[in-house]
């Protein structure tokens, strides 16, 4: 082969390299022109596609009657409580109640063996016997020697030595009394009985045990009557009034319950900085001391134009709705004002919002601005 020829046939094949090269390149731009124009017709579909909404994705900007409520929460306790404790030390005897045990009022539930008691009774009032003995004979000398002095066989000395025997001889009675008294005292405390009446919440001692003064033995608790010490914030305690009520929710029950404001403590926790309120229950069956409580106390009420709390968005700096303006989605900021309940929903009063204004709800989740849409005809 000439090297002319070969020159040709580098040429020939340098120019289908070049063809080819425009070819691949020729169908690469028109690829990405067709997958441009399927991109801008599919952004031309989303935006000539009408969303159909019902009446129940809807909701209106109305005056409404809102309940300001607080949140409160906290476990129960029954209003009266009481812990039986030894008054005098010895051998625990007769208990015989166990936890859920039911004692009345001044029903006797233990008793300290009292034999060390009963026999330091015994000696006092021996020894009162005794001063009482001496008492007699001061008062037969006294008697005498007034007699003697106004006959002026002995002198005035002698009656007043008389007397002053006579009035520490007295002196010594009455305290010998005094210690039957205490001890008396510390033998009908040998006998514990219950302060009120309800059911025995703890066991805290055993018979046989060697008990000493105010040793624990039963706690006692009556669950007639229940309340729930809720924790409140200072900044909300001006808006706490006695008769407040609350309703709650109680761990265990379906319905709730209702509670009433009862008392309100007078100073501020140091630690919390917190407002403490106590809310009494009304009876209900089957409530425990213990039982966690949550619900919202009523505080008051105000009327505002309000929403659903859920059809304002918040993943914008400021707080907006969507609101359906000639069928199409307008997104419109709106200041909120405080929250409240109406028919059992939360709702949150807006400004910025005409009366009547037909808002997107929550549950339809965020729309393109500019969205169309249109609205489908109520079931029958």
């Amino acid at each position: 082969m000439t090297s002319r020829t070969r020159s040709r046939l580098w040429k020939w094949l340098l120019t289908l390299l070049v063809i080819g090269a425009l070819a691949v390149g020729a169908s690469r731009i028109v690829g990405q022109r067709k997958a441009q124009q399927q991109q801008a017709e599919q952004a031309a579909a989303r935006v000539e596609s009408v969303i159909e909404l019902v009446p129940a994705d809807l909701a209106q900007v109305q005056e409404r009657e809102l309940s300001q409520r607080l949140a409160v929460s906290g476990t129960l306790k029954a209003t009266r409580s009481a812990i039986i404790k030894a008054r005098v030390a010895g051998e625990l005897q007769d208990l015989n109640l166990r936890e859920g045990d039911m004692v009345q009022a001044g029903q006797v539930v233990a008793r300290v063996d009292a034999t060390d008691t009963e026999a330091r009774l015994r000696q006092a009032r021996q020894q009162a016997e005794a001063a009482k003995s001496q008492v007699e004979i001061a008062q037969r000398s006294y008697d005498n020697n007034r007699t003697l002095v106004e006959k002026g066989f002995i002198s005035k000395f002698a009656l007043d030595s008389a007397s002053a025997s006579l009035a520490t001889a007295q002196a010594n009675y009455q305290a010998a009394v005094a210690g039957i008294d205490v001890i008396s005292k510390q033998v009908q405390d040998t006998v514990l009985r219950a302060p009120i009446t309800g059911q025995v919440a703890q066991r805290l001692a055993q018979n046989g045990e060697r008990i000493g003064v105010d040793g624990r033995v039963l706690e006692l608790v009556d669950i007639r009557q229940l309340e729930l010490e809720a924790s409140l914030a200072a900044a909300d305690s001006p808006l706490l009034r006695l008769g407040q009520v609350a309703e709650l929710q109680i761990e265990g029950s379906d319905a709730p319950v209702r509670a009433t404001v009862v008392r309100i403590n007078p100073t501020v926790m140091a630690g919390s900085r917190s407002v403490l309120a106590y809310l009494a229950l009304a009876p209900t069956q089957g409530l425990r001391q213990g039982l966690f409580a949550q619900g919202s106390l009523v505080v008051g009420s105000r009327s505002s134009l309000a929403l659903p709390v859920s059809a304002v968005r918040n993943d914008r700096p400021r707080p907006y709705v969507q609101i359906v303006r000639d069928n199409k989605v307008v997104h419109q900021n709106v200041d909120l004002g405080a929250q409240g309940q109406f028919d059992g929903q939360w709702m949150v009063a807006v400004d910025g919002l005409a009366a009547g204004t037909t808002v997107i709800a929550g549950s339809v989740g965020r729309l393109r601005e500019g969205t169309a849409v249109k609205l489908a005809a109520s079931p029958l």
